[in-house]
């Protein structure tokens, strides 16, 4: 350029407009979301949120952030935007309604190498979609422009919420004992972990994403996989506040065996018994698929399992009935032995494929 142009943000390759149009399309998404304590407004500096107006006392808050890894990828790959904004708030509420918080608001940031204004407010709008489902207010977010830093079409998404907890209700795994039972909650597909090994299969088997999967001529193998985390929120919240519940984990990375043990207390080892569900036909193709050890299987996938809780033996008959008329599909999965801190996933040469009878521990 001659010493005389005028440079601008626009030539640079950031549109102030483009962003500004943005959060006028997204605003009556992002008004769908308010809930008591915030109106769910954009346009300031920052986000309000009033706990008493939520109903609350003496609240603890709690927070969690994540993103969704390289599940991104397929979404950007096959034009499969419109859902990846629910994982991206399952990863986060899910996190806070293990410690009995319940999720009050959250804020999104949407990072890429050039806005485009379609593909942004299809990812929001799924945003939005999960945090009615949560029952938080999306109250904010960063639309983030940034040339240079993203190949053409790529984004990256991270999330943020808060909730709250009264004091002395929080969740933190310390009435967990011997004898306690555990319950896993079905997973609606793979969730928002183990993605980078998907789509290495993907490649290597040379998958082909949009024809109809082995196991399920109904469905394209791409909207299998693409499936959104499944939000428990709303289900588990007044079991948690009646409770029923004593301690639960979110199955994300790591899977059962490293996930199970976050939430014992010393002194307990949670043994699951792998013969207790039938694994998906998701779960088994790619097990048959990449020819994956059940060990593996269990630290890479929820197999099949999204949420894991402990409760009571006095509690169980409740809770399973509560969970069956919430639409929940449960399984009585375990429990927990006395010994060292840790997870045992043990199954029979049937289960999950296995060649002879198996059993994997980690210790926590």
């Amino acid at each position: 350029m001659s010493e005389e142009t005028s440079y601008s943000y626009e030539k640079a390759g950031v549109s102030i407009a483009a962003g500004n149009a943005l959060i006028k399309a997204i605003g009556p998404l992002v008004k769908a979301t308010a809930r008591p304590g915030a109106d769910a407004e954009l346009g300031g500096f920052g986000g309000f949120f009033d706990p008493r107006a939520a109903g609350y006392t003496d609240p603890l808050l709690v927070a969690a952030n994540d993103g969704v890894g390289t599940k991104v990828k397929l979404a950007i790959d096959h034009d499969r935007h419109d859902a990846i904004g629910i994982d991206l708030v399952a990863m986060c509420v899910n996190d806070l309604i293990v410690q009995g918080a319940e999720p009050l608001f959250f804020l999104d940031y949407f990072a890429t190498g050039k806005l485009d204004n379609g593909v942004a407010e299809r990812v929001i709008a799924g945003i939005a979609d999960g945090c009615r489902i949560a029952g938080c207010a999306l109250i904010g977010g960063e639309t983030a422009e940034m040339p240079g830093m993203y190949a053409p079409g790529d984004y990256d998404l991270a999330g943020f919420c808060v909730g709250a907890v009264e004091r002395g209700e929080q969740l933190t795994g310390a009435r967990v004992a011997p004898g306690h039972i555990l319950v896993g909650l079905a997973s609606s597909g793979v969730h928002s972990n183990g993605y980078s090994l998907v789509r290495r299969l993907a490649a290597d088997k040379g998958w082909k994403l949009d024809r109809p999967a082995l196991f399920d001529q109904e469905r394209l193998l791409i909207d299998v996989l693409i499936e959104p985390t499944r939000i428990y929120v709303k289900t588990l919240l007044p079991l948690v506040r009646a409770g029923l519940i004593d301690a639960m984990a979110h199955i994300t990375g790591g899977g059962l065996l490293e996930n199970i043990p976050r939430v014992l207390p010393q002194g307990c080892h949670a043994v699951v018994n792998a013969d207790s569900w039938d694994q998906s036909r998701l779960m088994a193709f790619l097990q048959a698929q990449g020819n994956i050890e059940p060990a593996e299987m269990a630290r890479t996938f929820n197999c099949g399992v999204g949420m894991v809780l402990a409760v009571a033996p006095d509690r169980l008959t409740t809770l399973l009935s509560d969970l069956e008329k919430a639409g929940e599909v449960a399984y009585q999965i375990g429990e927990i032995i006395a010994g060292n801190k840790g997870c045992t996933v043990r199954g029979s040469a049937r289960a999950w494929s296995a060649r002879d009878d198996w059993n994997a521990t980690h210790h926590g």
